[in-house]
């Protein structure tokens, strides 16, 4: 009889089968890391059963009592990590046997029922990230560890109602209080912890911490602390703290003397109102540091990559640090991640970053002073997946090198002054993200070296702002796969993990513009599409391949040269919130296809030589005439020129031209030969050069020939169709 199962990390999916639970001598059951389905197997039946691993699937559905009541010798049950629901059933925790308890990262709520006799084995038990609530049951307080951070448990907590053994508490992120007494005792509030986390737990003063002598990791972040940071808590259990976080708090200096001990490797003061110079003195061990987001000022160090020479992540962006990068930087050569933007550095960028940091994946000095040229010295094995240098007085080219980092994902050198051709050497690459915006770029977008330009991953390029040219019409959207597929339950961002410590990462940020206003995206979902050509010279007709791109959310053309019509294939871009087509030279009717799209909430067709009636539709009628201004042959609302009551399409109302230079001619006669003669002009460059219009010309001529002469005809009106559909 099979008594161990182990499908550890086999990439299997699919739902469970039921019968895995009539396995009666059943003792190990293993299948966590795969992407099963489903709900969870009854387990009542195996009663040998102890050890149940099925966490990191995607199965759903809640936990009732045949799933495991009864299992006397169960001791593991680790669930954590998929889509479970409703309330956590009591009797897990008076099964006699059961040590350790992992319902993590799923959907559990409600509240956790006190009980009067939990089993006396259980010693651990991870809640976090649910959405459980009311207060937090008070035998969970005689566990050695416990985990309930992420969900709405609230009420006050009394630090010496806790275990004396307790080694592992995280109550963060909750809506709880925190309290303890006051006393000046000699004795370890917490005589074995060894992490806590209170991040979120309205604290406004330390607790008294200073007599633990095991304590690892500490997390005070978001609350409330402020003043000096005080100089014993870098002095806890001798050497014993690794990890302190005490960002998104409101200290602003040091008391001192202070001194960083060997062990601390990572310390994370960002989000605070720190000044005067950087905190960094020898000797330190760190390997994870941020000083982001506070207000120091001075230089940075010259001896810098000595100091932080294990660093893996270095931080210090968004503070008032001035003078030059040193060179010594690229000496820290364990950095997988360097950001100093947000500062007021100037110089130009060390030529040996790209060169001797050869595992760094993440490098951003955007919004500073620098100035030069960009290194051209990545090497072979390039590491680099974010390059952040927008906002800076950059020149020259896009280094050639560049091609080397085959792992580039984000790519910003938006706001500089680069005076260069599109670099076609990107489309080598895995670009998610590619930001060229206001520089002095030029040329057209097409690459005889990647003539069908593919960019398989894609999803945000904004070009704006430059002297791009050429012809619009030429390109092939439906190779950009990145925006093709759309996936709305995706919640995936683009960052970057550095090691599988605490899950520490760097949160990449892109401003864009959006609904004409420019602001910054702090978590990229890899949902997100933006496509941003605006304010260059592409002339030309949109491309009906526009349309393939299925998961767009946002479209900018404006402020170009473009002509035709508004293809109707932009009909079928359903996730479209944003829209901008202003300030070209685009023609006929508003296609009735954009009356379809239900999310859009920016729309700006202004400034061209649109004609006809505005179609009516949930959202097109939810904009103002400014969305619609400048195109004198537009009628209906919510514009003030009215349609003619026999007005279907719209095409009775001439375009007024923009050109400055001409002078406006008022006629008040026009004889019936000259307005026949306009007419018919106008109705013969519309079939020529309107596609979508000339469509629905033929599709009714041809209509009326079949009604005429239904078998001669019928052949040629299926094979126009099916032409038409192909393209």
């Amino acid at each position: 009889m099979l008594s161990t199962l182990d499908l550890y990390n086999c990439r299997f999916n699919g739902s469970l089968p039921p019968t895995i639970g009539n396995l009666a001598e059943l003792d190990f059951l293993d299948i966590s890391g795969n992407n099963f389905t489903g709900s969870i197997p009854l387990f009542h039946l195996s009663k040998k059963l102890t050890y149940v691993n099925a966490a990191r699937n995607s199965l759903t559905g809640s936990l009732s009592s045949m799933h495991f009541q009864g299992l006397l010798n169960v001791a593991n049950i680790n669930l954590g990590n998929n889509l479970l629901g409703g309330n956590i059933p009591s009797y897990l925790f008076v099964l006699p046997s059961l040590q350790w308890l992992d319902l993590s990262n799923n959907k559990f709520d409600g509240p956790i029922q006190e009980v009067s006799k939990p089993s006396s084995s259980l010693i651990v038990i991870d809640l976090s990230s649910n959405y459980l609530e009311g207060p937090i049951p008070k035998f969970f307080f005689k566990l050695t560890e416990l985990s309930l951070s992420s969900n709405f448990f609230n009420g006050t907590v009394q630090l010496e109602m806790l275990s004396p053994n307790l080694s592992w508490l995280e109550l963060s992120f909750n809506n709880l209080s925190i309290v303890w007494d006051h006393s000046n005792s000699s004795l370890p509030l917490l005589p074995r912890i060894k992490n806590l986390g209170l991040a979120s737990c309205k604290l406004k003063s330390f607790p008294p911490l200073s007599r633990e002598t095991r304590l690892n990791v500490l997390d005070l972040s978001s609350n409330q602390l402020k003043g000096q940071i005080p100089n014993w808590i870098w002095e806890i259990g001798n050497g014993s703290l690794m990890q302190v976080n005490l960002s998104f708090n409101i200290f602003d200096d040091f008391q001192k003397p202070y001194k960083f001990l060997p062990y601390l490797i990572v310390l994370d003061l960002h989000s605070n109102q720190l000044q005067g110079e950087l905190p960094i003195h020898p000797p330190m061990a760190f390997i994870y540091v941020d000083f982001s987001f506070n207000y120091f000022n001075n230089s940075i160090p010259n001896e810098i990559g000595n100091l932080i020479g294990r660093a893996i992540f270095f931080s210090v962006s968004n503070n008032k640090l001035t003078g030059e990068i040193p060179a010594s930087i690229c000496n820290a050569s364990y950095l997988q991640g360097l950001d100093l933007s947000g500062n007021a550095l100037n110089g130009s960028i060390p030529s040996c970053l790209p060169n001797k940091n050869l595992d760094l994946g993440v490098l951003s000095l955007a919004r500073n002073n620098l100035s030069g040229d960009i290194p051209d010295t990545f090497t072979d094995n390039c590491s680099l997946r974010t390059l952040d240098l927008e906002n800076n007085v950059l020149t020259g080219k896009i280094p050639g090198s560049l091609v080397n980092c085959s792992f580039l994902e984000v790519l910003n050198i938006g706001n500089n002054r680069i005076e260069d051709t599109f670099p076609c050497m990107l489309t080598k690459m895995e670009l998610r993200v590619l930001i060229l915006r206001s520089n002095g770029f030029h040329g057209e977008l097409l690459c005889s070296s990647a003539p069908t330009q593919e960019w398989p991953n894609l999803q945000i390029i904004d070009i704006s702002h430059n002297n791009f040219g050429g012809d619009i019409s030429v390109l092939n959207f439906s190779n950009w796969r990145g925006m093709i597929s759309v996936d709305n339950n995706n919640n995936d961002q683009i960052r970057f993990y550095f090691f599988d410590f605490n899950e520490l990462h760097y949160q990449d940020v892109v401003a864009i513009t959006i609904k004409g206003l420019e602001m910054e995206l702090t978590k990229i979902l890899t949902i997100f599409t933006s496509i941003d050509f605006s304010s260059n010279k592409f002339h030309g007709e949109i491309p009906d391949s526009i349309g393939d791109l299925k998961s767009l959310y946002l479209l900018n053309l404006s402020h170009n040269a473009i002509m035709g019509c508004i293809p109707a294939s932009i009909g079928n871009l359903k996730q479209l919130g944003s829209l901008d087509l202003s300030s070209n030279n685009l023609t006929g009717n508003i296609p009735v296809e954009l009356a379809s799209l239900g999310f859009i909430s920016f729309l700006n067709l202004s400034f061209n030589e649109l004609f006809g009636k505005i179609p009516k539709g949930p959202q097109l009628q939810t904009f103002t005439k400014a969305s619609y201004e400048g195109n004198a042959g537009l009628c209906g609302f919510p514009v003030t020129e009215s349609c003619s009551d026999g007005d279907v399409s719209g095409a009775s109302v001439l375009p007024e031209y923009r050109n400055e230079s001409e002078k406006e001619i008022g006629w008040g006669y026009v004889s019936a030969a000259l307005g026949f003669a306009v007419g018919l002009a106008s109705f013969l460059w519309l079939l020529l050069h309107c596609k979508s219009w000339g469509d629905v010309y033929f599709e009714k001529v041809d209509l009326i020939l079949e009604r005429l002469f239904p078998h001669k005809h019928g052949t040629r009106n299926h094979r126009r169709r099916v032409i038409r559909n192909r393209g």
